[in-house]
């Protein structure tokens, strides 16, 4: 399997999509009434695709996942971009921290980093952070579902990375409190063609089965923290 997709549950896939392609300098590939898809090539082999899909009420859930951007020595200039874009300064209680939080158009919070050495060549994501209650058991169970292996290391958390050294860093996170809600954000993974047994596997990694298999052409899992994430099919 491989890390494919970040999804967002969006009011107005459109107008959320559009802000995010041109905050990431990615690529449409879809446009539909209801789901709009952009693609963010790190290496001619490697991609991550960010979808949104359009949901009546987004949850109003604390967020258990978000992206962090790359800043780094240009951090106030990116800032100032994705202003422009649409963004908004936010404060979710942050402090005095040397990140910069902003909100997306659909009130989803998103940090701009600082200069981090850890950070360098990620690409315009830098991070993809995920509250965990056991960060060291999550990170082997995404090692499992992701073939991302372990990187940097990081206080608080325990870090995964795409094994070619390219892209964001996965960071699993101690959780502030325990899951509630649905995430607005979450992770899809596509499986290999001719894995027929995904399913028995991953229930043994920890996973919990959210929907029937026949619901849908892709599987909706938990995480041992309770994330949801999707199984994608078999790539045609």
């Amino acid at each position: 399997m491989r890390l494919e997709n970040i999804v967002w549950d969006a009011r107005d896939p459109h107008r959320l999509g559009q802000f995010w392609a041109a905050a990431l300098g990615a690529e449409p590939i879809t446009n539909e009434p209801d789901a709009v898809e952009a693609r963010l090539r790190l290496t001619d082999d490697v991609f991550l695709d960010l979808c949104f899909q359009r949901v009546a009420s987004p949850s109003a859930s604390p967020a258990r996942l978000h992206p962090d951007l790359f800043g780094g020595a240009r951090q106030q200039e990116v800032v100032q971009r994705l202003l422009d874009l649409g963004a908004e300064h936010a404060d979710i209680g942050q402090g005095a921290v040397p990140w910069v939080v902003l909100t997306d158009p659909e009130g989803n919070a998103f940090c701009v980093m600082e200069d981090r050495e850890v950070y360098r060549d990620t690409g315009p994501i830098a991070a993809l952070p995920l509250d965990s209650a056991d960060p060291d058991r999550d990170a082997a169970f995404w090692t499992e579902i992701t073939g991302w292996v372990p990187w940097a290391e990081i206080p608080g958390a325990t870090t995964l990375r795409h094994p070619s050294g390219v892209g964001p860093l996965l960071e699993l996170c101690h959780e502030p409190e325990p899951k509630r809600g649905k995430n607005r954000l979450h992770l899809d993974v596509r499986r290999d063609a001719g894995d027929n047994h995904i399913v028995e596997r991953v229930l043994e990694w920890g996973a919990t089965p959210l929907t029937d298999p026949s619901d849908h052409p892709w599987l909706v899992f938990a995480d041992p923290s309770g994330n949801e994430f999707c199984i994608l099919g078999q790539q045609p």
